[in-house]
């Protein structure tokens, strides 16, 4: 009973950790993005491989408004990022609250 009690809180842990690595990747994407938005190098940002983490973590983030992901979503694809003004501040505005 104490190995299998062992085993499960060993599994959880594992699982919790691996989590807890995603959590920071992802704070560490959203942080980069909205560092660059705000310089106005959107450009240059959806290059980057932070972009794509940002793309995944917006896809299944569950309590994001579907409006927002769209919008989220249009701008990392490239749809918006010609016509993005970093003062509008949508798209910085939501990756601020996805942030918290």
């Amino acid at each position: 009973a104490m190995a299998e009690a062992t085993a499960v809180r060993e599994t959880e842990k594992a699982a919790f950790d691996k989590a807890l690595g995603e959590s920071k990747t992802n704070l560490v994407a959203m942080r980069k993005a909205v560092e660059a938005l705000e310089k106005g190098m959107a450009g240059s940002f959806l290059q980057s491989r932070a972009a794509g983490l940002v793309q995944r973590f917006v896809t299944s983030s569950r309590g994001l408004l579907e409006t927002d992901r769209q919008a989220v979503l249009a701008f990392l694809s490239g749809q918006q990022a010609s016509s993005y003004a970093p003062q509008s501040g949508e798209i910085t505005g939501i990756l601020k609250q996805m942030e918290d």
